[in-house]
């Protein structure tokens, strides 16, 4: 059974660091989501580590997970933002990111988004359309500024993983294809409100070795050349994220590995590096504690009806996703064996499904279950469909814990709506 990083028994019962998961469940109610802070910061520090030849920028993936709490946590340990949205421009200036420090991608930025981004001073926006620089230069035109660019290329680079995640191929809709980069950069002077300072790559998600980013490296530096002859101040290389974990028995590689395949490469381009890690950091860091509600026969099936759903963690429906489930208590053994159960959640929908077939023990009513590798793209992808509650969220830290998402309330799911009179009545 794998256990991530800080997860683990304390007298048989799991625990997050210091603190029984129980204990959590029992003071604040389920579904309930728990970060290590000792994860969290461990796994920056390695990429830091790995990287510090290159003073990187490691910007956090924001739509990994946008906790403020953890946002704030990973920015007092150096870390930047990488953002796609006005939202989680708001949510970084909240948590006091220096705008130094943040990137802003997304395939569809709006007009206001772009001179919000622009009022703030953000470090850089990755480009991923000629029309775009166009209008992030009309808007910095206008508001008597220039704008810091990466132009974000599409390599055509198959990363080998899940084709709703694999980002860097042709028929994908981000980036822009390496002739019209060429085109740009060659273009670049005709341009005053924007700098372009770099390319940007983003091959795909959970990419479990090097040689992807290796091909996509290659695949970019001849732009490099061509661009600084133009006199593009070419800078940076931004390689995304991508970075794999582990969910069952993945062998992803290490930072260190990562590090050593593609540092050599980037020092000859002579750019400094942005990585735009997410699930690296906060994945394997957070778990989602969930209830048995019941346990049910049918068919010679056994399911274990429990109080999450696809709302609280929408990757096992989406993705056909892996996450390890373990009861939070001693497994107790079923008369034949390890009893084989289907979790299942109590939307009414058949992809309610977030584990099938493990082999969990005898379980029963009232006993406590947790669902791994949940802490990234979990609580940023929840809803309220079918009118349930948004899970709370937990931190801890050694022995101690505090809630730094409080669950939804009922007034929270009516909170916007409005009942206009004459149109109803």
């Amino acid at each position: 059974m794998y256990y991530p990083h800080d997860f683990h028994r304390l007298e048989g019962e799991l625990a997050c660091e210091g603190v029984p998961l129980r204990r959590i469940a029992q003071a604040v109610g389920t579904p309930v989501y728990v970060y290590s802070h000792k994860t969290l910061v461990d796994h920056l520090r390695k990429l830091q580590q790995a990287f510090a030849a290159l003073r990187p920028l490691i910007c956090f993936s924001v739509k990994a997970n946008g906790s403020l709490a953890i946002l704030r946590l990973l920015v007092g340990h150096g870390a930047g933002l990488d953002i796609v949205s006005g939202g989680e421009l708001y949510k970084a200036l909240r948590v006091g990111c220096p705008p130094s420090r943040i990137v802003y991608a997304s395939v569809g930025k709006t007009a206001a988004e772009i001179r919000a981004a622009l009022r703030a001073g953000i470090f850089c926006f990755n480009v991923e359309s000629a029309e775009e620089l166009e209008a992030i230069h009309g808007a910095a035109r206008r508001l008597r500024t220039v704008a810091r660019v990466a132009l974000r290329v599409n390599p055509n680079v198959r990363a080998h993983t899940h084709r709703y995640i694999t980002t860097g191929v042709k028929d994908s809709k981000f980036g822009i294809d390496p002739a019209t980069v060429q085109g740009l950069l060659r273009r670049h002077g005709r341009l005053s409100g924007v700098r372009i300072i770099g390319l940007h790559l983003h091959i795909g998600s959970q990419i479990s070795e090097a040689a992807p980013f290796v091909r996509a490296i290659d695949r970019v530096a001849v732009l490099y050349g061509d661009g600084r002859r133009a006199g593009a101040p070419l800078e940076w290389l931004n390689l995304g994220g991508g970075l794999g974990i582990i969910y069952k028995d993945e062998r992803p590689q290490t930072p260190q590995a990562f590090a050593a395949a593609v540092v050599p490469r980037i020092q000859r381009l002579r750019t400094r590096l942005i990585l735009e890690p997410g699930r690296f950091i906060v994945g394997n860091a957070g778990v989602l504690v969930t209830e048995v509600l019941y346990v049910k026969s049918s068919r010679g099936k056994q399911f274990a009806v429990v109080d999450a759903g696809m709302n609280d963690l929408i990757r096992p429906a989406l993705y056909s996703a892996y996450h390890e489930v373990m009861p939070v208590g001693r497994v107790r053994e079923a008369a034949n064996g390890r009893a084989t159960y289907d979790v299942v959640g109590p939307v009414c929908e058949s992809a309610d499904v977030l584990a099938t077939g493990r082999r969990l023990g005898r379980l029963g009513s009232g006993e406590l279950l947790a669902v791994l590798g949940a802490g990234a793209y979990g609580s940023t992808m929840a809803s309220n469909y079918n009118g349930r509650l948004r899970a709370a969220e937990v931190l801890v830290r050694g022995r101690h814990w505090a809630v730094i998402r409080a669950r939804d309330t009922l007034k929270d799911l009516v909170r916007h709506d409005r009942l206009p009179a004459r149109l109803i009545e």
